[in-house]
């Protein structure tokens, strides 16, 4: 015992020792692991495609034929590998690797469009974005612009922001401050931070710091993911997890308190924080190792797909069918069948005619964590995943929102409209009149002012919008609500839920519209289409339990807890059922398609992502 007790004196004196042993002993494990595990999947990106641009289709009945195919049980194709229920970005992302590895995958969307927050509408022949407004990553040969051209054989095309996309507002009509986030590098962004902060240049500089250390060890988060738990376990026990990534350092700390210890300057702490509203959680709240991910994300600029957010689910669609998959709308699957060993073994689609049942090895759900462990699953199986203990608990759903969509007379030239986004805020105190506003009784919401309002005008950042629909341009505008507002309508049909729904929708509308009209008064009297949507339409077009547009809540508590990010995974402990989307990494595009790209590596067995790399070397390579 002496001789032992030494020793590991020894190494705890010396933890990069002890972090040596426990590696080599790991590396062994996944020898072992290695020579006993399933083999392999093939390799979805083994060949670079390269195929040659092809012309915008706008002819919408041609755009309807691949993203409006309802279900007919009678073309649902036989010998399924995988069926994916949900039709988001995750959702198709998980089909798009899995189909490129040889899988036949079935996709099932309750909508009567695919593409979940990616698709488009059209009213009154104007056409509306609902969740793409600006994606991150597309500039440059990047893992994540790889994986999107891969995924659509490089049709979808990206139009490139302006480098001051977002501009930050503070205060009252008046006596606001402007104050643009200024992109392209991180020396540009702190060039941007310095000009209107040229006093702040410490606090600015450790803040550029930390977004680099955060960029540095974000792998560390997603090894947590992909990790066998029990190794993730022994990591967390001895704190070896914090010498093998800095990430959750930064993670367990909200947004609020790391920037209290940079600076006292509010004006600063509002332009360093104001993108929350692309995640839904104030910075009180907020993990700051997610919010500095976000902020990298859009480090190098930001792009719009050109031809509008439909575009994307337009060409992915080919790749998923070309190896015998479908992907159908109209199809709400109400159960995920299980056999009575409690694997998953199908789906159950509701049909006026009756309900039909499909069976597959596989089954992937897009419809997040809360659909898929608290509605779609008996609650016996249910309760076998460790997700589902922790959902209500230490996981609950993000905030909701309210949506305006205008259909203005007019070009974004003749109308003066610039692709740039405004963030407005009547204090820099975001948390607390974020905060302030959501405990409010619906009443009271009414009658106060908005704490945040987010202006959108894609029809200036699409160049391809005029030519589709002359002489227009649309307006869209978000806010967040409590769900509580609403719920009481909840049961209620759409378009059917009554005088009192539709005077408290319209009024916050109304609200949100003044607003944006104290920023461009022009528009006043171009309206010629107004559309308020609440949580009550997340909840019947993208099947969001609660009316949130991001998923489950994007808090500390989540991303800063290893353990809670180690069970958020896209193996469910429940044989034959994997999640995909933005509850297996973080919301957003890139985010669930991240979500897309573990499941399939999970289906798959192998390391899609290392795939996507060496992929990347060779596209970069060919240019």
């Amino acid at each position: 015992m002496g001789v032992f007790g030494q020793v590991l004196d020894q190494l705890l004196d010396h933890p990069r020792l002890l972090l040596a042993g426990f590696l080599l002993y790991v590396f062994i494990y996944a020898l072992s692991w290695f020579f006993s595990a399933p083999k392999p999947g093939p390799n979805p990106f083994k060949t670079l495609v390269k195929k040659p641009l092809k012309p915008l289709v706008t002819d919408q009945k041609l755009r309807d034929k691949v993203l409006k195919q309802g279900f007919q049980a009678k073309q649902v194709p036989q010998d399924l590998d995988a069926i994916v229920v949900g039709s988001g970005i995750g959702g198709l992302t998980a089909a798009g690797i899995l189909s490129k590895a040889g899988k036949k995958v079935l996709v099932l969307e309750q909508h009567d469009q695919a593409g979940g927050c990616c698709h488009t509408f059209i009213e009154q022949g104007f056409e509306f974005d609902v969740g793409v407004h600006y994606i991150g990553e597309m500039r440059s040969n990047t893992v994540a612009r790889v994986m999107v051209d891969q995924l659509t054989d490089g049709q979808l095309q990206w139009v490139d922001l302006i480098d001051e996309f977002d501009l930050l507002s503070l205060g009252e009509p008046g006596k606001r401050r402007s104050i643009p986030f200024r992109t392209g590098s991180a020396n540009a962004l702190r060039a941007g931070l310095l000009e209107k902060f040229p006093k702040e240049e410490a606090a600015i500089d450790k803040f550029m710091a930390m977004l680099k250390d955060v960029r540095l060890n974000m792998k560390g988060m997603l090894m947590v993911k992909v990790m066998p738990k029990w190794i993730v376990r022994l990591l967390i026990a001895t704190g070896l997890i914090n010498l093998m990534t800095r990430y959750f350092k930064y993670a367990r700390r909200t947004v609020q308190e790391v920037l209290d210890e940079l600076t006292d300057d509010g004006d600063l702490k509002a332009i360093l924080s104001y993108s929350f509203g692309d995640y839904g959680v104030e910075p009180s709240r907020s993990s700051f190792g997610l919010h500095a991910a976000l902020v990298n994300h859009y480090l190098y600029g930001a792009s719009y797909p050109k031809g509008g957010a439909s575009e994307i689910a337009f060409h992915m669609i080919p790749v998923i069918e070309r190896n015998g998959g479908r992907v159908f709308v109209r199809a709400p699957v109400s159960q995920i069948i299980t056999d009575p060993y409690g694997k998953a073994i199908g789906v159950r689609v509701d049909r006026a005619s009756g309900p039909v049942d499909i069976t597959a090895p596989l089954v992937i759900s897009d419809t997040g964590a809360m659909n898929t462990f608290a509605k779609l699953l008996p609650q016996e199986i249910a309760r076998k995943s460790s997700i589902t203990r922790l959902l209500g608990n230490k996981l609950e759903s993000g905030t909701a929102c309210m949506s305006l969509f205008v259909g203005l007379k007019g070009t974004a030239e003749e109308l003066d409209l610039k692709p740039q986004h405004i963030w407005s805020y009547p204090s820099n105190d975001l948390s607390g009149i974020t905060t302030d506003y959501l405990e409010k009784s619906v009443d009271e919401a009414v009658n106060s002012d908005l704490p945040m309002i987010f202006i959108t005008f894609p029809s200036a950042k699409d160049p391809t919008f005029n030519e589709r629909y002359p002489g227009m341009s649309v307006c869209t505008a978000v806010s967040l609500c409590n769900w509580k507002w609403f719920s009481e309508w909840e049961k209620e049909r759409v378009k059917k839920r009554g005088e009192d729904y539709e005077a408290i929708k319209m009024a916050i509308g109304r609200k949100m519209w003044d607003h944006v009209l104290t920023y461009y008064p022009q528009l006043e009297d171009r309206v010629e289409y107004f559309e308020v949507a609440t949580p009550l339409s997340n909840k019947y077009y993208i099947a969001s339990p609660k009316g949130e547009i991001y998923g489950l809540d994007h808090t500390a508590k989540r991303f800063g807890n290893p353990e809670t990010v180690m069970h958020l995974r896209s193996e469910t402990g429940i044989p034959g059922l994997l999640l995909t989307g933005q509850d297996v990494v973080c919301c957003g595009f890139v985010g669930a398609m991240m979500g897309g790209l573990l499941c399939a590596s999970t289906a798959l067995h192998r390391n899609v992502y290392e795939d996507l790399v060496k992929l990347r070397k060779e596209a970069a390579k060919s240019k």
